[in-house]
């Protein structure tokens, strides 16, 4: 049946909408729900080897990468330690969603350039504070994303014994 009243949208718009479906933490959001955060996604094209950001740098951004790729690494002892390469599809620098937060590692782009959009804290809290809904549905799917991660943490603790404790991660004392 034809609802005259519903939403409807440019191509642009259904493209972007498509794109962030495909992106955790934006996977369980509807259409409507995704268009709130159109407006507030702003490309940047970044060059091999430029920073998007650095070890304990504030957490101001969410970045979703369009195209090419981002190493995600560590500095320890004055040599880059690989976490893993984001590509297209994939949001990183999640922890912009805690207030007042730093960046726990560095941001690479690693290919000829990274086409990402630039999704600033400001404008996910302020749909955050105006759409429960939507805040939940994005915490939800980031808790499956961390609980995921908690599961290789356990796994790759089990396969290592002994070079740490694991209540470390738990504890605020080393």
């Amino acid at each position: 049946m034809f609802n005259p009243f519903k939403k409807t949208y440019s191509k642009e718009e259904k493209e972007r909408i498509e794109f962030l479906r495909g992106v955790k933490p934006f996977d369980l959001l509807s259409d409507d729900q995704l268009f709130i955060f159109l407006p507030y996604l702003y490309p940047r094209v970044y060059k091999k080897n430029e920073a998007v950001f650095f070890r304990k740098d504030p957490s101001q951004a969410l970045y979703i990468v369009q195209s090419g790729t981002v190493s995600l690494n560590l500095d320890r002892d004055g040599e880059m330690e690989p976490l893993m390469n984001v590509a297209a599809s994939e949001a990183f620098g999640d922890n912009c969603f805690v207030r007042d937060s730093q960046r726990i590692y560095n941001a690479i782009v690693t290919s000829e350039d990274a086409q990402l959009f630039v999704l600033p804290q400001g404008n996910i809290l302020e749909v955050f504070d105006s759409k429960p809904k939507v805040k939940a549905l994005v915490l939800e799917s980031l808790l499956t994303r961390y609980n995921d991660y908690t599961s290789k943490i356990f796994e790759a603790y089990k396969s290592s014994f002994g070079f740490f404790e694991l209540k470390q991660a738990y504890t605020d004392k080393a």
